[in-house]
C-alpha cells in the first residue's frame, strides 16, 4: 500500500495541489447502503481552482481518515458519454431516474477534474490505481 499512497502524493505535489479531508459526519452514504459509514468532505485545491465534495469512506476503514490514494483512485477519470452510453457501460436503466442522477454526479465530477488538470495531468491521475 506505501507504494499506492506514494503515488498518489506525487502527484499531488507534481500538481502542485493540496489535499485535505475533514470529517462531515457518520451516516448511509450511497442509497442502497445498508450500514452507515464515515463521511469526509474532500478539497483538491490547485493553482487553476478548487473541488469541494463528499466521500463515503470503506466500510473496513471507518475510524480511518481517507487519505490521498483512497480518494483519488476514486475519481472519474475520462468522460463517459451520453446518458446512454452511460448505462450502456454501467448496466443501467436509460428509464432509470437513479441512473440520471448518478450519471448528472459523474458527468459533474468529471468536469471538475477537468477543470483543475490538464489532460497530461488526468493520465498521469488515471495511473492511480
Amino acid at each position: 500500500m506505501k507504494d499506492y499512497l506514494k503515488q498518489a502524493e506525487d502527484f499531488l505535489k507534481a500538481t502542485n495541489t493540496k489535499f485535505k479531508a475533514k470529517y462531515y459526519n457518520h451516516d448511509y452514504y450511497f442509497d442502497e447502503d445498508k450500514e452507515t459509514r464515515d463521511i469526509y468532505k474532500i478539497t483538491l485545491r490547485n493553482k487553476n481552482g478548487s473541488y469541494t465534495f463528499k466521500y463515503g469512506q470503506s466500510l473496513a476503514n471507518v475510524g480511518q481518515k481517507p487519505n490521498a490514494y483512497d480518494v483519488l483512485a476514486c475519481l472519474t477519470k475520462y468522460d463517459v458519454g451520453s446518458l446512454e452510453d452511460f448505462c450502456g457501460n454501467f448496466g443501467y436503466n436509460t428509464d432509470s431516474r437513479k441512473a440520471e442522477k448518478t450519471y448528472r454526479a459523474v458527468v459533474k465530477e468529471y468536469n471538475n477534474i477537468t477543470r483543475l488538470f490538464n489532460t497530461e495531468e488526468i493520465g498521469k491521475l488515471a495511473e492511480i490505481n
